[in-house]
């Protein structure tokens, strides 16, 4: 690993402060061990990399949060949604998280957890950079699904599966206690919204899709344009001088580089092109955010743990990727 200089961020008023949240949480799917994966990041030595070799003065307080104290006894199904008192109240709470770091301008990295957590991350770096910069922020979400649904078009009431569609205002929830905290200062605009690596994406959210214009670009994207020329196209959708909070599911890479995740789908990214797109909106210097989702050390499908081990490395490159680290 070699140390790389730092770009000053556009819009962080403290390049060198980054702001770390570790979320153990895995109620927004139904299987288990996701919410280990803070911890197995952490014991791999990422936090200390991004300190010691990267430069970065991380906050954080040292602490795998699982937010037990949040979970209530009885949570039935609320328009199909699994567990959508836990997941609210979670994401709630991990909104108020980011966002104290983002009011202060530092750069934020969460570490999760499953993909409902961006409810909470992103409706929190949403509010921030509205109130600071007094304009939107652009999402780019690397996954191999697009997690548009809205409870009536998902399949498995699987909230991990729906965090775009409450971000964005699709899915619109009245009761405060799911997800009406969801005020418009913690909204995103479609129109700022740019999917990448998407191979296995439900009925429901193809009309979804075409329906709101979303930029959209698929495996079969990538292998007609090569994933240099679909950043140029992704970057250039969302144009040069905007806030942009990265969010990677980490089953955007082809299982055979992570194995360990819940949803996996052959016909990925490989590795080098999951970290050449960190690379690229790191080089922006427009990064504000970034969450790091659906690692599963427990789901082991090598030898002798070698597929969670692989899986937790590919997760650490593409987080140093994004936050400097270069080949040379």
């Amino acid at each position: 690993m070699t140390t790389t200089s730092m770009i000053q961020p556009k819009f962080l008023s403290k390049g060198d402060q980054l702001g770390v949240v570790a979320v153990g949480f895995s109620g927004g799917q139904c299987k288990p061990g996701v919410d280990a994966a803070p911890s197995a990041l952490i014991s791999s030595g990422l936090l200390t990399q991004l300190h010691t070799e990267l430069g970065y003065n991380l906050h954080h307080d040292d602490t795998v949060h699982s937010y037990k104290d949040l979970i209530p006894s009885s949570d039935p199904d609320v328009r199909g949604m699994k567990n959508p008192l836990a997941v609210s109240a979670v994401t709630r709470k991990i909104c108020e998280q980011v966002y104290t770091h983002a009011k202060e301008g530092r750069c934020v990295l969460t570490l999760g957890g499953d993909h409902s957590i961006a409810i909470g991350t992103i409706a929190g770096t949403a509010k921030a950079i509205k109130e600071r910069l007094g304009r939107e922020m652009a999402v780019i979400w690397v996954d191999a699904h697009c997690d548009i649904n809205t409870p009536e078009t998902s399949g498995s009431g699987n909230v991990h599966g729906m965090p775009v569609a409450f971000l964005s205002g699709l899915a619109k929830e009245d009761r405060e206690d799911v997800f009406g905290w969801i005020k418009e200062e913690n909204q995103i605009s479609l129109s700022k919204l740019v999917y990448i690596g998407l191979r296995d994406v439900d009925r429901g959210e193809k009309i979804i899709l075409r329906e709101n214009g979303i930029k959209a670009f698929s495996m079969h994207d990538i292998d007609r344009h090569g994933i240099g020329k679909v950043m140029e196209m992704a970057l250039g959708h969302i144009g040069n001088d905007t806030p942009i909070h990265l969010s990677f599911d980490v089953d955007a890479l082809d299982p055979l580089w992570a194995p360990s995740t819940g949803t996996p789908v052959r016909g990925g990214l490989t590795l080098r092109e999951g970290d050449f797109i960190a690379e690229c909106v790191h080089e922006t210097g427009c990064l504000v955010a970034m969450d790091l989702v659906e690692v599963n050390p427990t789901l082991d499908p090598g030898i002798n743990d070698l597929g969670a081990q692989e899986t937790v490395r590919a997760g650490c490159s593409l987080v140093r990727c994004a936050l400097g680290e270069s080949l040379l």
